[in-house]
């Protein structure tokens, strides 16, 4: 009896797995999407949404934000750079630091792209009410600390 317990279990968790994936998968397709639509990759995007909601940043920081490698850091930054939508500005203090910052052009980018971006996330989101989505909220991230336990 026990072990027919525990297959359950297990069942339950993979049917989990699955079906987060799913909706990981495709929530995730319709956001790049969104974030292309405005020519930006999803790595840039996320760079200059980071920087527009905290501020000035070390380069370091930004990667850990966004969760990619220093060297993909590095690449979107000398892009979005390019672009004229962001600097980067030296330490005063230690010179092996150095932040981005968004530029003016920058800014008044996602002064009008990020309502609109922030308007189809909603839509995204729109299967739940939103206490729904305040105890998904909940759920993953006691989901996402018991992975890191």
């Amino acid at each position: 009896m026990a072990n027919h317990i525990d297959e359950q279990e297990q069942a339950i968790s993979l049917k989990l797995f699955v079906v987060l994936s799913k909706a990981y998968k495709h929530i995730m397709d319709q956001a790049v999407k969104d974030m292309k639509s405005y020519k930006l990759s999803p790595a840039e995007f996320t760079a200059l949404e980071v920087l527009y909601h905290k501020g000035k940043m070390p380069l370091q920081l930004i990667g850990e934000k966004i969760l990619v490698t220093s060297g993909s850091v590095t690449y979107n930054i000398d892009k979005l750079e390019k672009k004229g939508l962001l600097k980067r500005v030296p330490c005063e203090n230690d010179r092996r630091v150095t932040y981005a910052e968004m530029t003016e052009e920058g800014r008044k980018l996602f002064d009008r792209i990020f309502p609109q971006h922030m308007a189809m996330i909603h839509s995204l989101m729109g299967g739940l009410t939103t206490p729904e989505k305040e105890v998904a909220i909940e759920l993953i991230k006691k989901l996402g600390k018991g992975v890191m336990e």
